[in-house]
């Protein structure tokens, strides 16, 4: 991640005021981390170049609309954007899935279920959700953050504004939560 420097505050403030070349600075200080942290977790380049696009022009629109209030830590705020346009991305590409399941199945073809489909859905709309939706809003935020956004043990630290102890302590208590709850429930299924 880029070093944090003393003028991104002020940058972010010059943006607000509709000063574009801050933003080029912002842009070439922070797009290269966040094209290689997105390409380890998308190996499609053109939707990794189309979520850091993105990313840039809801920063720009919330820097217009005197929000610049929410950057507080700019490298974490980026990557919760750009975190969150990926999962809306593989979300569009599931309906498209879907969609060329539908279809197969009309020509008489056998629907296919990859392994990774088994898991994304598990996650969406299964045991994993149930489970999640049943954690303390405190420990389902730190599961959001350092699994589900990938941010490290310091950054959702800083996103939170809770100490890293208390980031690693949380994450312990919700996967112990969320094992519990997942053998329950597959335990009543046998």
């Amino acid at each position: 991640m880029p070093g944090r420097s003393a003028s991104t505050s002020d940058l972010v403030a010059a943006i607000a005021d509709g000063d574009r070349r801050s933003f080029e600075l912002l842009y070439r200080q922070y797009a290269p981390w966040l094209v290689a942290r997105l390409r380890h977790r998308c190996a499609d380049a053109a939707q990794v170049d189309d979520i850091v696009q993105e990313t840039f022009v809801a920063l720009w629109r919330a820097c217009a609309e005197a929000r610049q209030d929410e950057i507080r830590d700019i490298a974490g705020w980026l990557w919760r954007v750009a975190s969150r346009r990926l999962v809306d991305a593989a979300r569009a590409g599931g309906a498209r899935n879907r969609l060329h399941r539908a279809l197969r199945q009309l020509r008489g073809k056998p629907p296919e279920r990859s392994a990774e489909d088994q898991v994304l859905a598990d996650a969406e709309f299964g045991d994993v959700h149930d489970a999640m939706a049943r954690l303390p809003a405190d420990l389902r935020d730190v599961v959001q953050a350092t699994v589900l956004d990938g941010l490290s043990t310091r950054e959702a630290s800083e996103l939170l504004r809770i100490p890293p102890g208390t980031v690693k302590t949380r994450a312990m208590r919700a996967r112990a939560r969320l094992r519990d709850h997942i053998q329950q429930v597959r335990g009543q299924d046998t």
